[in-house]
This record gives C-alpha cells, sequence and structure tokens, in this order.
C-alpha cells in the first residue's frame, strides 16, 4: 500500500492520546503504539494530521520526559513486536532524546548562555514596543500566517505539537517574524507538557543554525502543505532566504560528570523523586526510609508557566510519590533537611539531574545539605551512562553507537 494511501486512511481517522500523567497511562499508550513502530511510523511519521489524529506518532514524550515511563521500556516493548531494522527509524527518535541530554551534559555552559539571552530578550521586549507586539502577536497565534497561527494555539490548548510542526514553527518565528530565538524556545519550555532543557533548547538551536553552525532549517510551504495534507500552505508569506544565526562563545565540550550507582546505597535513605526521573526506585536495591517530591517546573522560564504543562507534571510527581510531600515551589533545602531530621537519615538519593533546572537546584542545595551532614547521592541509569558517551559530536555518532548502546542492555 503506497504512503498516499495510507495516510488518506489515516486522515478519516481520529485518535487523541490519553495525556493523563500517570504511569499507567504512559504505560497504555506505549502498549497501544508500540505495533505502529515499524513500516507505518517509519513512512508516516512526518505528516502532522492534526490534534485530533496521532495513529502516526507515539506521542508518548510526556511521559518519557518526566521519565514515568523509560527510555529502555520503550525500546525493550518495541523490539518484542519489530527486529531492530524494521524498527530502526523509531529507534533513532528515541535516542534523539538520548543524543540532546548527552550533548548538553558535555557541553553544559549552553545552558546558562541560553538562560543568560533569554533575559536579555525579555528586557528588551520591554523596552521596544515594536517586539512586543510582534513577540504578544505570535504566542497568541495572531500573525495571519496560516498554520504558525493554529500552531501557536495548538501548542497552548494542548501542550503538545508534532515533531515536524515544531520545526516549521521555530523557522517561522525566526526567519519570517525575526523574532529572538530564545523567546520561542522559552515559550515552547513553558507550555510543552514534554518540555526538556536539552532537547528544547538544542532543537531551536539547530533550526537556528547555532547548533550545527551555518545550516539553519527553512520551513517552506511546500513541505508545510504536503505534510500537513494541504491543511495549511502559507503561500508568499515565509521568508525562504534566511542567514543562519550566530554566536560568539565557544562552547568547549567537557568530559561527562561522575555519577553514583545504585550499588553505592547501603543503608537507610530519604528518596527526593523529581521531575527529571520519577521512577528511580525501581533502580534501587532496597526501599526507602522516607520519600518526598519535589516539583521545578516553575523554573524553566522566568515568565508564566502553562497550566497544562504545570498540571502534567503536578500530576505526574503525585502518581509517582503515591501521597506523600510534594514540594512546590524552587528552594528545596528546608523541607529535604526537616525531613531528613525527622527520620534521622543522613543520606538522601535522587535520580541523576542532567544539566537544567533541577540540576541548578540541587547544586544551591548541596552545600548547606552538606552542612547538616546529609549526603546527596544521584544515581544515573545504565541507559544514560552507556549512551551519553556517544553525543559527543553530530546525532551520525550516536547513530553509529546505537547497535552498541542495545547489546550492552541486553535489547539487542
Amino acid at each position: 500500500m503506497k504512503t498516499k494511501a495510507i495516510i488518506a486512511d489515516l486522515s478519516q481517522q481520529s485518535e487523541v492520546p490519553d495525556f493523563t500523567p500517570t504511569r499507567a497511562a504512559g504505560l497504555a499508550r506505549l502498549a497501544q503504539f508500540a505495533d505502529r513502530t515499524g513500516d507505518l511510523y517509519d513512512r508516516c511519521r512526518n505528516y502532522d494530521l492534526g490534534p485530533s489524529q496521532r495513529t502516526n506518532v507515539s506521542a508518548l514524550s510526556p511521559w518519557i520526559r518526566h521519565r514515568l515511563i523509560t527510555e529502555t521500556e520503550v525500546l525493550t516493548a518495541t523490539l518484542k513486536v519489530h527486529s531492530f531494522k524494521k524498527a530502526e527509524r523509531f529507534t533513532h527518535e528515541v535516542f534523539w532524546r538520548a543524543y540532546f541530554k548527552g550533548w548538553l551534559e558535555h557541553h553544559p555552559t549552553v545552558w546558562p548562555a541560553y538562560q543568560a539571552g533569554l533575559l536579555r530578550q525579555i528586557k528588551s521586549a520591554d523596552k521596544d514596543r515594536r517586539l512586543a507586539a510582534n513577540y504578544a502577536a505570535a504566542i497568541a497565534g495572531e500573525t495571519g500566517i496560516d498554520g504558525f497561527d493554529d500552531w501557536a494555539k495548538e501548542l497552548v490548548g494542548t501542550g503538545y505539537l508534532h515533531n515536524h510542526a515544531r520545526m516549521w514553527f521555530a523557522s517561522i518565528w525566526i526567519f519570517t517574524l525575526r523574532l529572538p530565538w530564545e523567546l520561542g524556545a522559552d515559550f515552547f519550555l513553558r507550555h510543552l507538557m514534554d518540555g526538556d532543557p536539552a532537547s528544547n533548547t538544542l532543537a531551536w538551536r539547530w533550526v537556528a543554525g547555532i547548533q550545527t553552525k551555518g545550516r539553519p532549517y527553512v520551513a517552506r510551504v511546500s513541505n508545510i502543505s504536503k505534510f500537513t495534507e494541504q491543511r495549511f500552505a502559507p503561500l508568499h508569506q515565509l521568508n525562504t532566504k534566511v542567514e543562519p544565526l550566530s554566536e560568539t562563545t565557544d562552547h568547549r565540550r567537557q568530559l561527562l560528570p561522575n555519577a553514583s550507582t545504585s550499588a553505592e546505597i547501603t543503608g537507610d535513605y530519604l528518596l527526593l523523586v523529581t521531575e527529571d526521573d520519577m521512577q528511580v526506585q525501581a533502580t534501587l536495591p532496597h526501599p526507602p526510609a522516607a520519600k518526598i517530591g519535589a516539583l521545578s517546573t516553575i523554573s524553566r522560564s522566568p515568565l508564566p508557566i502553562g497550566n497544562i504543562a504545570q498540571t502534567f507534571a503536578s500530576g505526574a510527581i503525585r502518581d509517582a510519590c503515591a501521597g506523600v510531600q510534594v514540594i512546590e515551589n524552587d528552594t528545596w533545602t528546608e523541607d529535604i533537611i526537616t525531613t531528613c531530621q525527622k527520620h534521622n537519615l543522613k543520606t538522601v538519593v535522587t535520580g541523576y539531574a542532567p544539566v537544567g533546572p533541577v540540576a541548578m537546584i540541587l547544586a544551591d542545595a548541596e552545600p548547606a545539605l552538606q552542612t547538616e551532614g546529609i549526603n546527596l547521592i544521584q544515581i544515573r541509569r545504565v541507559f544514560d551512562t552507556v549512551a551519553w558517551p556517544h553525543a559527543t559530536k553530530g546525532f551520525f555518532a550516536m547513530k553509529k553507537g546505537i547497535p552498541v548502546v542495545l547489546d550492552t542492555l541486553g535489547l539487542a
């Protein structure tokens, strides 16, 4: 059956993923989609058929981002029903998230540089009326650009966008509307349920031509029209003669930070569950003496976080923490110390926090914890430990290493 006929058939169907922020809902979506990770995904993944039709994409990213379900679970389910060769394209997509995280771990200065740039652009918008008006029109979906306005409203209204739509949107934002890329990346990070510092920041840099220097992604009418099944065709509205953006900072590659393993946990401990790994307890040798959850959603941005993104993160951590206390601000130190004192504990165990808000909050808290004689242990998963070393250059190096990673994980 030809791809065009398959797409025409899919377009007549309706499938809205159940984005309930629970592990059970994530596992259900995985089970529902696993048999589609082969030929259907390979041929049809680039089509954005609209928010009510997600048969051709997994839509698993909100659960994976918070590790309500894990990359290893997704790969295991996929490779149970398809060979690696048949599901190679989908497997690559799973590893793109690992690639972005690993690359940012190797180049950690990119994140604070983005944050500093964002603050400058927010201040510029406060002073520049034209910039402020254009920015407001873009995030409200009132630019008059076919497709772009729909995606802006879909993002705010659903907390999700098809990956191809994210690329088109970012390109139009940067090269047609000529808005600062940092404000666009922030708009995504504030509203996406799967808002992830690494994937989001580096994807926007890639579209701008900063990440892969001098090679921007250009949104074209023909591509948008084809892969939205003619739903959108912004004729004569897009700038395609673009100049890539550049930066003056050289973000030198660094060695991966050291991290602990579960073998180091021998006594009683307080388990700290964060947005970066909500299932870390499954990797630990014995249950915790006490547990506490901590949200970092508001630390994604100095601007207000979207309700849907905030609700998903909040619901997810409550599902993972099963009724225990959840810290809802971005200063965790006092609550952690108080809980340790209450249970007479001197060790806090949490999932490894890659570059981003959780890592920043933990770095701020650690000196005070040490003063109280409390040891903070961050457990890095085997998946990250074996995948991240392949994320030093472009994705091609990661792609070449995927069979080795799968073999190490026992998934070959």
